[in-house]
């Protein structure tokens, strides 16, 4: 079943929302709106419950010449062995290395290991992104 509801916004903001929805390519603003709750409430349940399962990706760009630094990577995804699916690894540049890797477990712990790559030295960027299939 379908609800309709109205919501009030001032002209600004609704410039910038209906900008948004043609950069997009959505082809109304229900459909944005739709997108919009779902992807919060998503991330509401999965803070509510940090046990929840998710499926997910992490980004992360890191010096190689750093000492150690791809070793100590590699062991500690070894101790995520049971939630990483795969990891995709390119070579950026001379330096640099790109890293990706797909996930599915518990949110807590995927933030955990998000929380230890970040905080290692040579690790230049790391992003985190999640998602959960909603009944």
């Amino acid at each position: 079943m379908i609800q309709r509801f109205g919501v009030s916004i001032d002209d600004t903001l609704l410039e910038k929302f209906d900008r948004f929805i043609e950069k997009r390519g959505y082809v109304s603003r229900s459909e944005a709106i739709r997108d919009l709750i779902r992807d919060a409430l998503i991330e509401s349940s999965i803070e509510e419950n940090p046990r929840s399962e998710v499926f997910g990706t992490i980004t992360m760009i890191y010096d190689h010449e750093v000492r150690g630094i791809t070793e100590k990577i590699t062991h500690l995804q070894h101790q995520y062995i049971g939630e990483i699916r795969s990891a995709v690894h390119v070579h950026v540049d001379e330096r640099n290395c790109l890293e990706v890797v797909i996930f599915h477990g518990k949110a807590k712990k995927m933030k955990e290991l998000v929380d230890k790559l970040s905080a290692m030295k040579g690790v230049k960027n790391v992003r985190f992104v999640f998602t959960k299939v909603e009944p």
